[in-house]
């Protein structure tokens, strides 16, 4: 008989989240939680990520370890600090990231490097210096498990903002894409890759939904901004059992904006 609880469950299972302290990465930390998951979460800010990660060992473990992943030398420290709490890594999710937005003809070079880099580059290449603790989750108990890489997207590369933020459409295009070459290189060695392509959620990133959340959901077709829920239970159906067989898709969680927008 099918058992939705164990469907849905990651007890027992390492996940460590990137841009863990606030807003997406916080939401999918305290899902994880919730679900059963051993949890550490990331960010550059050392005291912001302490913080939060002590507020939500009150629901369960949960583990600070700060890194500034924007460089490779960046991601080899986290990948190091991880491993002197565990010796194999079952979930990772890909999630800091950064915004720029500025007319056309002012764009700047240092807007496009510091939003590419981060929001596309460190996914690549934290997932590379991760993938002996990926692999060595993905082998465990003969395979009976894969482990599993979550890339977080944005609607902006699936469907046009019209902002000027080209640099943070064009990465987020780029991660949509990356995650299916990534998935294709990976899924034979047990680790299934696959993104979240969120809409409107409040966060630093989108103040304009955190700050104006009732003008925001006038132009969402549900009527409303996301909700921890809504992205705890995205995160959570990928990481488990439920999305083992979903490798290298982008699952929109956007209350229905990209197809008003096409």
């Amino acid at each position: 008989m099918l058992n939705t609880s164990d469907l849905f469950s990651l007890h027992g299972r390492t996940a460590l989240i990137t841009g863990g302290s606030r807003g997406i990465g916080r939401m999918i930390a305290e899902g994880f939680l919730a679900a059963g998951a051993r949890v550490y979460i990331s960010a550059r800010k050392a005291a912001a990520c302490d913080e939060t990660a002590k507020a939500l060992a009150t629901q369960g473990h949960c583990v600070s370890v700060p890194a500034d992943v924007s460089t490779l030398e960046g991601a080899q420290a986290l990948a190091t600090r991880y491993a002197q709490h565990e010796s194999s890594l079952d979930i990772l999710v890909n999630n800091a990231g950064a915004a720029w937005g500025a007319p056309f003809d002012e764009f700047p070079e240092n807007g496009w490097d510091k939003v590419v880099d981060l929001n596309m580059k460190t996914p690549f290449f934290l997932t590379q210096v991760l993938a002996p603790a990926l692999r060595a989750a993905a082998s465990a108990n003969g395979g009976a498990r894969p482990a599993k890489v979550i890339n977080i997207a944005s609607i902006d590369g699936v469907s046009v903002n019209p902002m000027e933020t080209y640099s943070y459409a064009a990465s987020k295009a780029g991660l949509i894409h990356l995650t299916r070459r990534m998935a294709l290189r990976l899924a034979p060695e047990n680790i299934m890759v696959s993104a979240i392509a969120p809409g409107a959620f409040a966060s630093e990133m989108n103040r304009d939904a955190r700050d104006h959340a009732d003008a925001v959901a006038q132009r969402i077709p549900s009527r409303r901004i996301g909700s921890t829920e809504d992205m705890a239970g995205a995160a959570i159906f990928l990481a488990s059992r439920a999305g083992d067989y979903v490798v290298g898709s982008t699952l929109i969680v956007d209350g229905g904006v990209t197809h008003a927008r096409s």
